[in-house]
């Protein structure tokens, strides 16, 4: 019997436990245990026996993530303020003399579908922290086609978020077979669901993906964001990045994918897209009673 239980922080032995993972399934095929993985800051999915498994301890698990957010951290700080939200936050909440006139904000609308209700969570306070109107709603990934079309007509948003973890089994066909990604498929299906909902790239901007996705099917499928291009991990929060961007854009100016993708986490290893139309748009007058 597995001395493993769900909700364990383990890492895996036979990679020096450079990611950690929450547990999230013990799985019991032909006599043998798998457990499947999900990990605690990227969006990766894995599974591994349990002899490669080992259970870590709480200081190690806060030094991991205490490691994690200052490379965060770090990467934030490196990029032009411009870039960066400095222009698009100074916007929003810019001082209106009486010359200008009264004007209001009406940055794009995020629905935010996830495959991890924590990361859903994380992802939601950082919408509100920036200032985005968002839903957030847990589906998992494989359900995701299958409900996506419903919660766009529910909600109409802006901007549409699909992603949860994703990773790809590595061997001499590992890129090229879409059955090697875990979750890959999910995504490509979703995305071609929201598609059929609104088919214009400008009405309805499409993130989707997580780590390691089959990027250029999950493109050619129809969304304006994907990942990941180099097959690498990304963080939890780019996709938040990728849809502020986006929603503090104005309607008249296209973003460059180079430009979106600059203000991410992984950067263009990890994320890419194509020319995207932006969704803020400025309001007025600004009634006296609100």
């Amino acid at each position: 019997m597995s001395k493993l239980k769900i909700g364990d922080i383990v890492g895996r032995k036979s990679y020096n436990s450079d990611i950690l993972f929450k547990v999230v399934d013990i799985k019991k095929e032909n006599g043998k245990e798998t457990v499947v993985l999900r990990g605690i800051c990227y969006r990766l999915e894995a599974d591994a026996p349990e002899s490669d498994l080992i259970v870590q301890p709480e200081s190690y698990v806060r030094e991991y993530n205490d490691k994690i957010n200052n490379k965060i951290n770090i990467k934030m700080r490196s990029l032009q303020p411009s870039r960066y939200g400095y222009m698009a936050k100074k916007k929003f909440y810019r001082d209106l003399n009486i010359n200008s006139g009264l004007k209001f904000q009406r940055p794009g609308k995020v629905l935010h579908i996830d495959g991890d209700d924590d990361y859903l969570n994380t992802c939601l306070e950082k919408y509100k922290e920036l200032g985005i109107e968002a839903v957030g709603v847990h589906v998992k990934e494989k359900d995701q086609p299958s409900r996506v079309y419903e919660l766009l007509v529910q909600h109409k948003p802006d901007i549409l978020v699909l992603t949860g973890h994703d990773g790809v089994i590595k061997d001499e066909n590992g890129y090229s077979r879409l059955d090697n990604y875990r979750n890959s498929k999910y995504f490509i299906e979703a995305v071609k669901e929201a598609r059929r909902y609104e088919s214009n790239y400008d009405q309805l901007v499409i993130f989707a993906g997580a780590c390691q996705s089959m990027y250029h099917k999950i493109i050619e499928a129809g969304a304006n964001y994907a990942s990941a291009p180099y097959r690498v991990l990304i963080h939890a929060l780019d996709p938040v990045y990728i849809c502020k961007k986006v929603a503090f854009t104005g309607i008249d100016r296209i973003i460059s994918p180079e430009e979106a993708v600059s203000t991410t986490i992984s950067g263009f290893k990890g994320i890419g897209g194509i020319e995207t139309r932006g969704k803020y748009r400025d309001g007025y007058p600004l009634e006296p009673y609100k």
